[in-house]
């Protein structure tokens, strides 16, 4: 009979924070998007990511790319570009260190989508 061997990798250093929206933060924004739902304004949203960031990107249709993304940076370079709202071109619209303010002070009614 062969010998089994358990290996467990006990390297917590090495092993690299998990990176996403914290409950929170993940609240706050799907509870915008319920509201925007409801009036008829969004339609459809996605998740993206890559090294430095991690978006919500929200569709008027589903075929589309998105129109409004609220981002997530990882490695802001100054303290206020923690989370951004992009168009779809990648312009940045507004910015904060705080999602609820952020969230709270746009006027979500008046973006539109421009093309």
């Amino acid at each position: 009979m062969k010998k089994i061997t358990l290996i467990v990798n006990n390297d917590f250093k090495k092993r690299e924070k998990q990176k996403f929206f914290v409950k929170q933060e993940l609240k706050c924004i799907l509870n915008l998007y319920a509201k925007m739902v409801s009036n008829g304004s969004w339609k459809d949203y996605s998740f993206s990511s890559g090294n430095k960031e991690i978006s919500f990107d929200v569709y008027q249709r589903a075929s589309e790319k998105p129109f409004i993304r609220i981002t997530k940076n990882f490695k802001p370079n100054f303290y206020n570009e923690k989370y951004f709202i992009k168009d779809s071109n990648g312009n940045i619209i507004k910015k904060s260190e705080n999602l609820n303010l952020l969230i709270d002070k746009t006027s979500w009614n008046k973006l539109k989508l421009v093309k």
